[in-house]
């Protein structure tokens, strides 16, 4: 919230009781996005992952969605990628499992959105920690991220 303030792009906060929730970034997803009462499809999950290259990729769909490795790939032009194990994503995001953020990660990553993040006026995001999430313009995140947009869910 501090760098969409610094940048001047407007955003609602939006809070929710920390719980464990169900296992899985789906179902924990699906959790938070009806403990907020907000569409599914219109909350959207930070995935981190390597490349072939061992590149970090970030990327956001909705939550009811599966990343599908092939297409991530190929939006990033990968050979292949595989998801981060969850021991890693704190060393290499700065966020804790269920709370990670695209935004304010330790470093700027190529990040791809999902297509369907632009047929909303405003989709939410995690705000970097758990319990805390934003609602903003999906232009707005795309052009602070200089993120892209692909199909990239099964």
């Amino acid at each position: 919230m501090r760098i969409l303030d610094q940048k001047k792009i407007p955003y609602t906060a939006h809070y929710y009781e920390e719980s464990d929730g169900p296992e899985g970034t789906r179902e924990y997803g699906l959790h938070v996005a009806q403990a907020l009462g907000q569409d599914p499809k219109r909350a959207f999950k930070t995935l981190t992952a390597r490349g072939a290259s061992k590149d970090i990729y970030v990327f956001d769909i909705p939550t009811p969605d599966s990343l599908d490795l092939k297409k991530a790939a190929k939006a990033v032009g990968e050979k292949s990628i595989e998801l981060l194990h969850v021991s890693e994503i704190t060393a290499v995001t700065g966020y804790v499992r269920g709370g990670c953020s695209p935004i304010g990660m330790k470093k700027s990553f190529p990040t791809v959105f999902h297509v369907s993040a632009l047929d909303f006026p405003t989709i939410y995001i995690s705000a970097g920690k758990i319990g805390a999430q934003v609602e903003a313009a999906p232009g707005d995140l795309l052009a602070l991220l200089r993120a892209n947009t692909a199909d990239i869910t099964v």
